[in-house]
């Protein structure tokens, strides 16, 4: 019987091998030789000590023990092209993994996304960094693979309860992802390789009968006796279909809009609205790690950290080692922030989102917008970001001490925000209340974090799209719209999921609950 072992070892021994087999071979006081085979189920590492330790949990084979390599493969999927199709809007993490089930329980996904496949999108990412403008339906949120396609691809999430993570994990790394994501604490596989994953997904879905419809906007849904026909494209082609998939991410504004105006019920949700906040990775290693020099061993360090501040949480969100942060704004007009890591987390630079939980109360300056009020005080704070910045997709931006003594920075030193940055009094971008906490926060941060309040660290505004500024309620156990029957409203978008891998599980649990009814 192989054994399981809970152990931990330092950064050198959990880098190598002969080391680590040396290592097991003392704890079973057996030789070297009799390991046949080591496993690694979990790795995380524990810094809270000066002596960094990582913390592995393996299963080891000795020789003699029946020991044989698995690989991990896709399910059996069976030719769908003929079969009974389900609309499926947006081609984002949640639209991608519902289409895959779909296949999988005989059914035929019609997959339409807004933006262009991942090879198109990245002509559109050029034009928002070098050129300042903004494809309204191809950009960093929308197109094949959804806002995490070219902003980070970090797997990690709370949300064990919601569904099976390591399923998810698992078809990742069948469609090519590294098997470390499967046993790293905080799984990432970087805006780099994602796009070939996603890619060789779609021409999964397509292998199988299904079709995937870039380029195609929903601008209407089909609704008659309060339940699902189909939908409308910008060209006006219908797609009729009774059962809808709405999985549109959370900066689809105009889904919203068209949800409200069919009187299709919806309602405001809080989210989450601060900065990104961009150091030296050098720093942020030397804060988490107490050392001068990191060493070849110790991944880029990460940082999380939370706070209560006049009654508010304000916390880190997305964090990028070794990342940059992107222009994500998806109209023109508007200046949004975010971050992304490549696979390696190998860039000069560490950026997190430093945002403030919102109360609905909040939005009441903007309540004649009813459920839209949220999504409206959102967008007041880009479009007040944009003209700040010269109306350009130049970022406000400040440094983090002179922003918490309500002084402009005389100079900024180049961040990596490729379209360049404008020095800005980060209070006018904001409400007083929320510019307050964030001074407050800041100061407590560096309490907490020796050496974070620095004024070589950036702050970039806003960044304002953590999730959906609107949820569209559904039944907790069919998944069917509340009032309009057939609709699924499914993922981020729709407020049910924050993340890749939540989204995704979201994607599969309306699929199964579509094929349930359908039975």
């Amino acid at each position: 019987m192989p054994r399981e072992l809970l152990l931990q070892v330092t950064p050198e021994i959990a880098a190598n091998e002969l080391l680590l087999h040396d290592h097991l071979s003392k704890q079973l006081k057996v030789s070297p030789k009799e390991i046949q085979h080591v496993s690694i189920l979990k790795r995380s590492i524990d810094a809270r000590q000066k002596a960094i330790k990582i913390n592995l949990k393996v299963l080891i084979y000795l020789k003699g023990e029946p020991f044989q390599e698995t690989k991990i493969e896709l399910p059996a999927y069976k030719d769908v092209s003929k079969a009974q199709e389900v609309i499926v809007v947006g081609a984002g993490p949640a639209g991608l993994f519902a289409a895959l089930q779909l296949i999988e329980l005989g059914l035929k996904p019609i997959v339409l996304e807004r933006g262009k496949d991942v090879r198109g999108r990245r002509r559109d990412l050029k034009a928002i960094n070098v050129d300042h403008l903004v494809n309204e339906d191809s950009n960093y949120c929308f197109g094949e693979g959804g806002a995490g396609t070219y902003s980070d691809g970090k797997l990690y999430t709370r949300s064990k309860k919601r569904g099976d993570v390591t399923r998810i994990l698992e078809l990742l790394v069948a469609f090519g992802a590294s098997e470390d994501i499967l046993v790293e604490a905080h799984p990432h596989i970087g805006t780099n390789k994602l796009p070939k994953i996603i890619e060789d997904i779609r021409n999964k879905i397509i292998e199988f009968g299904g079709q995937v419809l870039f380029d195609t906007r929903v601008t209407d849904i089909l609704v008659k006796n309060n339940e699902v026909e189909g939908i409308v494209t910008q060209t006006g082609d219908k797609i009729l279909a009774n059962k809808l998939i709405l999985a549109t991410g959370h900066s689809a504004r105009d889904i919203f809009e068209l949800l409200d105006r069919k009187k299709i019920f919806i309602e405001a949700k809080p989210f989450a609205l601060g900065v990104r906040a961009e150091h030296s990775q050098e720093l942020i290693d030397s804060i988490q790690y107490s050392c001068d020099y990191r060493g070849e061993h110790l991944p880029p360090a990460p940082y999380s950290i939370v706070k209560q501040v006049n009654g508010r949480g304000m916390y880190s969100f997305c964090m990028c080692p070794g990342g940059v942060i992107a222009p994500c704004a998806t109209s023109p007009g508007e200046v949004v922030t975010n971050g992304w890591s490549p696979s390696k987390r190998d860039q000069a630079t560490a950026n997190s989102g430093i945002v403030i939980e919102l109360k609905l109360e909040d939005f009441k300056p903007f309540e004649k917008f009813g459920a839209l009020a949220g999504m409206e005080f959102q967008k007041s704070i880009e479009q007040k970001a944009w003209h700040l910045a010269g109306q350009t997709q130049k970022v406000p931006a400040q440094r983090m001490i002179d922003f918490t003594q309500n002084k402009v920075s005389a100079d900024i030193p180049k961040t990596s925000y490729v379209p360049g940055t404008t020095s800005v009094e980060m209070g006018q971008v904001f409400p007083g209340f929320l510019s307050q906490i964030l001074r407050e926060g800041f100061k407590e941060f560096g309490k907490s974090m020796r050496g974070y309040l620095t004024n070589e660290a950036i702050l970039h505004a806003p960044e304002s799209r953590t999730s959906s500024p609107v949820r569209i309620p559904r039944d907790p156990l069919t998944y069917e719209h509340l009032q309009i029957k057939g609709l699924y409203p499914c993922g981020e978008g729709a407020g049910y999921a924050g993340g890749i891998i939540s989204a995704a599980i979201d994607g599969k649990k309306c699929a199964l609950m579509i094929a349930e009814t359908l039975k």
